[in-house]
C-alpha cells in the first residue's frame, strides 16, 4: 500500500477527503499500486522447440569488430553431454569463443565454416590446436582442408538437434548455407545461416573466389527465400548494427536480391569495390583450416 503522506504531498485535496469521517470509502484496489511485470528473461538463453516441450537449443550470436563478422553457437543442452557446434569463428577470438564454451559446460564437437573467407582467419584450426576433440567442418565444393567435407543435403547432428546442408555458391564456389531441422523437435521458427550468400539488406561480392552474379541470384531465390517466411536468417556479417532478419524482409526489402535477376547482376557488377585487404593471407591460410594442424606427436 503507498503511504498516505505521499498523497498529501500530491494531491491535498484527496488527503483531506481521507481524512473526512463522512468521506465514501474508497476501494482498495483503486489505491493500490499497479502491479510490476517481471523482467524479461534474458535474450537467447535458449530456444524453443517445435513439437518438443523441452528448451534444447543454447545459442548465442558472438561478433568480431576487425572484420565485422558474426560467429554461431548452437548447443543441444538437453542433452547430457551438451554437444556443440561454432560457426565460422574467427582466429582472433578464439579464446574468447572457448572461455565460453567452458563456463556453459559445453562439448564442442564441430567448428565450421560457411565457405572460404577472404577477410579475416578461420579460428578452426586453431580450435583444433586447445581442443583436440573438436573436428573441422566445410564444403567440399571449397577445395579447403576440413576434417569434415560436406555436400548438400548432408545433415549435421548434435545431440538431436541437427543443421541441414544447403549448397549457395555465387559468393565463392563453394558457400554453403546451414539450416536447422524442420521434424518435431527442432528449433521453431527455422534458422539459417547464410555465411556471405545472403547478408541483411544485401549479400556478398561475386567478382572473385569463383564468383558469379547469376549462380548467386539462383542460389538465394532457390535455397534460401524457399525456406519458411518466418525462418530467422544469419549472415556472417554486418557492417551497419542489424543482428538478425527473416526470408519476409529479405524477400520484401533486400535493396539487391528482391529485384529481377538481369537487374541483380547489373547491380553487382557496377559495385566497384575495393581489393579486400586481408584477402592475399586469410584464403591461402583458410585453404588449410587457417594455418594451424595440431602438433605431430613425436
Amino acid at each position: 500500500m503507498v503511504p498516505l503522506r505521499l498523497y498529501r504531498h500530491l494531491i491535498p485535496q484527496l488527503a483531506a477527503a481521507a481524512r473526512s469521517p463522512s468521506a465514501p470509502k474508497v476501494a482498495a484496489a483503486c489505491c493500490a499500486p499497479r502491479p510490476i511485470s517481471p523482467p524479461p528473461a534474458l535474450a537467447m538463453a535458449a530456444y524453443g522447440t517445435g513439437a518438443c516441450a523441452d528448451r534444447r537449443l543454447l545459442f548465442r550470436q558472438l561478433f568480431e569488430k576487425e572484420s565485422s563478422t558474426y560467429t554461431y553457437l548452437l548447443a543441444d543442452v538437453g542433452d547430457p553431454e551438451k554437444p556443440a557446434v561454432l560457426i565460422d569463428p574467427v582466429d582472433r577470438t578464439v579464446d574468447r569463443d572457448l572461455n565460453l564454451i567452458k563456463e556453459l559446460g559445453l562439448k564442442l564437437i564441430y567448428a565450421m565454416n560457411t565457405h572460404v573467407h577472404a577477410d579475416h582467419v578461420t579460428g578452426t584450426g586453431l580450435i583444433k590446436t586447445k581442443l583436440p576433440g573438436a573436428k573441422s567442418v566445410i564444403s567440399k565444393a571449397s577445395g579447403a582442408k576440413a576434417d569434415h567435407s560436406v555436400e548438400h543435403g548432408d545433415k549435421i547432428y548434435f545431440g538431436k538437434l541437427f543443421l541441414e546442408v544447403r549448397a549457395t555458391p555465387g559468393h565463392t564456389a563453394g558457400c554453403m548455407t546451414y539450416v536447422t531441422g524442420d521434424s518435431d523437435g527442432q528449433p521453431s521458427p527455422r534458422m539459417a545461416f547464410t555465411g556471405d550468400a545472403l547478408i541483411i539488406r544485401a549479400c556478398g561480392r561475386t567478382d572473385f573466389q569463383g564468383g558469379s552474379s547469376d549462380q548467386l541470384y539462383q542460389s538465394v531465390h532457390s535455397q534460401i527465400f524457399t525456406l519458411p517466411k518466418d525462418t530467422l536468417l544469419y549472415p556472417a556479417h554486418d557492417y551497419k548494427g542489424f543482428t538478425v532478419t527473416t526470408v519476409e524482409e529479405e524477400v520484401t526489402y533486400n535493396a539487391r536480391l528482391s529485384k529481377d535477376k538481369e537487374t541483380f547482376k547489373t547491380i553487382m557488377e557496377n559495385l566497384n569495390l575495393s581489393y579486400p585487404k586481408m584477402i592475399d593471407v586469410a584464403v591461402p591460410a583458410n585453404m588449410v583450416c587457417g594455418f594451424q594442424d595440431p602438433p605431430s606427436k613425436v
